[in-house]
C-alpha cells in the first residue's frame, strides 16, 4: 500500500473502489442502496462501512495484511458449519474485502449476558470447535494462522528476539532484565505445549476474541458467532482465555459453574480440563502477542503509541503466577 493501512481506507480512492465493488455485487444480486454508506470505524487492523440497501443492511469489512484470511476463513467455516456461520454475501480474498448480512443485535448489545447465555456461547464454540478440528488443512488454506501447540516455544523466541531489538522507547521494547525473565520461561512453555499436544483436546479453530460483541444472538436461529480476524489454529483450550478474563473482570457470574458447558461437548470434565487450561496460561499469551504485533504492523506512528504496548503486555502475561 506504501502508506499505514488507516490512512489507505480512509482516502477517497480507496473509498471509491469499495463503492464500486460493493456496488458491482448488489447489482448482480438485484439489490440497490438506499442511503448514504457511512464508515462508522477506522481501526489499525480493520475498517467497516455500513450499507443500507433495499433489502436491508449490509456490513463491509477490509482487513489489515495479517488478517486478509478472515474473508475466506468466513467462508469455509460457513461451509462446515453453515447452522453456526452465515454465509458471507460477497468476499474478495486477494484484498481481504467481506461483505456480510445484518443479523440484527449483538449478545452484548440486547441485554447483559446471564450464565445460560454464557453457557450456551461456551457450548456451541465447543461443537463448533470439535467439527472442524477434522478440517486442518481447509482452514490452514483460508491463511489461518498455524499456532498449534508445536510451534509455540520457537514463536517465542523469536517474539522475545523482535521486541529485545526494538528501540529502547518503542512501546514494546524488551529490557535485558525483562529478556531474561522471558527467556527464563523458555523451558516452561516448551513443556505446556509438549502437555497440550499429548492431551485430549485437539489443535482447532479457535475464535481469538470471543466475547458477547463477536455474536449475534437472532431470535429465529441459535447464536451466530462472527468477527473472525483474530483467529488461529491453536490448542482448543485456548479459546477460553477471552470469555475468562472478561467473565471474571466485567461481571459477577462465577467462572467455574459456566465451564463445565464447554467440557461437556468435549466428553471430558472440569477436572481433566484443568492441566490444559494451565499449559494454555504460557501459550495463548505467546500466540495473542502475534497477532497485536502482526496487525499492528501498518499502524502510523500515533497508532503505535495508543495500541503498541499491547504485544508485549500479551507476552509478559506467561510471568504471570
Amino acid at each position: 500500500m506504501g502508506r499505514p493501512f488507516s490512512e489507505h481506507v480512509a482516502s477517497d480512492e480507496w473509498r471509491r473502489t469499495a463503492e464500486d465493488w460493493i456496488g458491482d455485487h448488489l447489482a448482480t444480486s438485484g439489490r440497490s442502496v438506499t442511503g448514504e454508506i457511512t464508515q462508522p470505524r477506522v481501526r489499525p487492523w480493520s475498517t467497516q462501512l455500513v450499507v443500507p440497501t433495499d433489502a436491508g443492511t449490509l456490513w463491509f469489512k477490509a482487513n489489515c495484511a495479517s488478517m486478509a484470511f478472515e474473508p475466506l476463513l468466513h467462508a469455509e467455516l460457513a461451509r462446515i458449519v453453515p447452522d453456526a456461520v452465515d454465509v458471507p454475501f460477497a468476499i474478495d480474498a486477494d484484498r481481504g474485502w467481506i461483505v456480510t448480512e445484518d443479523r440484527g443485535t449483538t449478545l452484548g448489545d440486547s441485554h447483559e449476558p446471564t450464565a445460560d447465555d454464557w453457557r450456551m456461547l461456551l457450548a456451541e464454540t465447543a461443537r463448533i470447535q470439535r467439527v472442524v478440528a477434522d478440517h486442518r488443512q481447509d482452514l490452514i488454506a483460508t491463511g489461518l494462522p498455524d499456532c498449534s501447540p508445536i510451534t509455540v516455544p520457537e514463536r517465542f523466541d523469536r517474539i522475545v528476539d523482535t521486541f529485545a531489538g526494538l528501540p529502547d522507547d518503542h512501546p514494546s521494547h524488551v529490557s535485558p532484565d525483562l529478556e531474561r525473565e522471558l527467556r527464563a520461561k523458555r523451558d516452561a512453555i516448551a513443556d505446556a505445549a509438549q502437555l497440550l499436544v499429548e492431551g485430549p483436546l485437539p489443535a482447532t479453530w479457535q475464535h481469538g476474541d470471543l466475547h458477547p460483541w463477536n455474536v449475534f444472538a437472532p431470535a429465529d436461529a441459535g447464536l451466530r458467532i462472527f468477527d473472525f480476524g483474530d483467529g488461529q489454529w491453536s490448542h482448543a483450550a485456548e479459546v477460553l482465555s477471552v470469555p475468562y478474563g472478561w467473565i471474571e473482570a466485567r461481571t459477577e457470574l462465577v467462572w467455574g459453574d459456566l465451564v463445565d458447558a464447554y467440557t461437556d461437548v468435549w466428553g471430558l470434565t472440569v477436572a481433566e480440563l484443568a492441566g490444559q487450561w494451565d499449559a494454555t496460561a504460557l501459550t495463548q499469551p505467546v500466540n495473542r502477542a502475534l497477532t497485536w504485533w502482526a496487525c499492528l504492523a501498518d499502524a502510523t506512528a500515533a497508532e503505535w503509541k495508543e495500541w503498541g504496548d499491547a504485544p508485549l503486555y500479551h507476552l509478559k502475561r506467561v510471568l504471570e503466577p
